[in-house]
């Protein structure tokens, strides 16, 4: 059989075969899931994390400095992302996507966001700084959160096959990222709707979240420039 007819037939089987699909209490690995259709249902809120004008960055600076930028902000996304009880599901270049479950994943994720902004504006800005003093870069990113029912399943083939999380959430989260860093983090209404009021409140009362109309998808989203220290 040739490449061809053997591509043939596991698609027309890929679309003939009845999924199994079972409820999940917990953000499942690859290994949890077989490369059939088989799939997973969680109730989530999802993460994307992405360092803005990254193209820039690769074309007007020397490769060292720019990989160095991605691992610093990647490192700090990470950690933050894990420290909120958030599952790292994904690296993609220059952005990382991170998943929370539970009935806190929501007030989760917003203070996450609000914390790789002060990673940012805090940590890796003045490191950069300091090690190459008088550089015109600074980092900039945007961090959007959205929550929703996913159905996840194992995609690939045997040997290389990653999760792929099909659901709004996923989409959105990430869709929201490419918006402008003026406002680093952006929340849905859902998830806003979901949190609790010590992540929409500063300690002296004021909201850190503003309301705004996300024309492209016509939904309302919170956007904010407020950090939160770990």
């Amino acid at each position: 059989m040739g490449l061809a007819d053997e591509l043939v037939g596991q698609v027309a089987e890929i679309f003939r075969n009845q999924w199994t699909v079972r409820d999940g209490e917990t953000v499942p690995e690859s290994e949890d899931l077989g490369l059939g259709n088989e799939a997973v249902k969680l109730d989530a809120t999802v993460l994307y994390t992405d360092l803005s004008e990254s193209t820039s960055l690769v074309d007007k600076y020397k490769p060292h400095f720019a990989a160095e930028v991605y691992k610093a902000f990647l490192h700090c996304a990470a950690r933050l992302v894990r420290n909120e009880g958030g599952v790292i599901t994904a690296y993609d270049g220059d952005r990382l996507m991170g998943v929370f479950i539970g009935d806190s994943k929501n007030t989760s994720a917003a203070r996450a966001a609000l914390r790789i902004n002060w990673a940012r504006e805090k940590v890796i800005n003045p490191a950069i700084q300091k090690q190459y003093p008088g550089t015109a870069y600074s980092l900039r990113h945007v961090t959007g959160v959205d929550t929703s029912n996913l159905f996840v399943a194992r995609t690939g083939i045997r040997g290389s096959n990653d999760l792929v999380w099909v659901g709004r959430a996923a989409n959105h989260a990430a869709k929201l990222t490419t918006l402008t860093p003026d406002y680093p983090s952006r929340i849905t209404e859902d998830v806003y709707n979901n949190m609790l009021p010590s992540a929409k409140l500063s300690s002296d009362g004021r909201n850190m979240w503003e309301q705004a109309t996300w024309n492209d998808m016509s939904r309302t989203v919170y956007r904010s420039t407020w950090m939160w220290s770990p």
